[in-house]
């Protein structure tokens, strides 16, 4: 363990309370005393750090109603998401990919951004936020007004044709593939990270549209798994970190080496890290930082501290 590292303890498990009210009442007592703790924390090393560079991962955007990957423990919740490489190769992949996005699509495109991220985007205005970067493909942080975002893993929100270059707005990406697919349209499953959604059956009976300027393969502008972020990108990112005096990474277990570098390489260049979210990351061991508290109340606390 890093010897500057502040780890923050978790709360002991109070008994039981046989009544429900004061039971319900008192656990959500225990929250707001440890959100508080723990932002009083926080707001400590913004002060003392200002300008940060925050790291977003998948936790702070299931407020929205967008499921995340991994648990507490930072394993798979469910079946890993499609490859690159599968869903290039094989035409079945893609059938599957489309019909289950009729699904879990909508869900993505009507989210609206939680507390947390209006809150990071107040941060921004005043100064103390000089970039935010996000592992998310939801764009919640620009649907916030956080105009200063690097979407590292790409955007849900396009498509594009993987040889031509031809971009769609998915919306309308969507309706196409809903028009060919009507026998599709209406099917009900529970809704998946990045606009999936955990639906099986047969799906060889559905039709994907290929590119209309050259009859390529049109894919989500994301980075799917197994394909690389691209270097412009992170470089980009590199570079806000350096420009920024710490590194505050919220929501994310930074499982992936795409988000997992840059907390080490905050480490490497003696910048200051910050950790904030439910359970174990793999960089616990570098963070000067860690809070394992509520992202959406421990950011409004902080926030509230910083403006007063």
């Amino acid at each position: 363990m890093n010897p500057v590292t502040e780890s923050v303890s978790t709360l002991n498990k109070h008994p039981q309370n046989t009544h429900g009210l004061r039971s319900t009442n008192n656990a959500a007592r225990l929250s707001v005393s440890e959100s508080e703790s723990e932002a009083e924390r926080l707001a400590q090393f913004l002060r003392a750090n200002a300008p940060v560079t925050i790291l977003t991962g998948a936790g702070i955007s299931t407020a929205s109603g967008i499921p995340d990957y991994r648990d507490e423990n930072g394993n798979w919740k469910r079946k890993q998401p499609v490859q690159h490489q599968e869903f290039m190769q094989s035409l079945d992949v893609r059938r599957r990919y489309w019909a289950r996005s009729l699904v879990g699509w909508p869900v993505m495109q009507n989210a609206a951004p939680n507390g947390a991220h209006l809150f990071i985007q107040t941060l921004e205005q005043q100064g103390v936020v000089h970039r935010v970067i996000t592992q998310n493909v939801d764009r919640l942080h620009q649907k916030a007004g956080s105009a200063r975002t690097i979407d590292l893993h790409g955007r849900a929100d396009e498509v594009i044709c993987t040889s031509c270059g031809e971009r769609h707005n998915r919306h309308d990406w969507h309706q196409v593939c809903a028009s060919l697919n009507p026998h599709f349209r209406n099917l009900q499953a529970d809704v998946a990270p990045d606009g999936d959604a955990d639906l099986e059956m047969d799906f060889s009976g559905f039709n994907v549209p290929d590119c209309a300027r050259c009859d390529g393969i049109m894919k989500p502008d994301v980075v799917f798994f197994g394909d690389n972020v691209p270097r412009p990108r992170v470089d980009e990112c590199f570079e806000a970190i350096n420009q920024s005096r710490a590194l505050l990474v919220i929501g994310s277990s930074l499982m992936v080496y795409s988000g997992f570098r840059f907390a080490r390489h905050a480490s490497l260049t003696n910048k200051p890290l910050a950790i904030l979210t439910r359970g174990r990351t793999r960089a616990d061991e570098l963070a000067n930082l860690k809070l394992n508290a509520d992202i959406n109340m421990t950011l409004q606390i902080a926030a509230s501290e910083l403006t007063d």
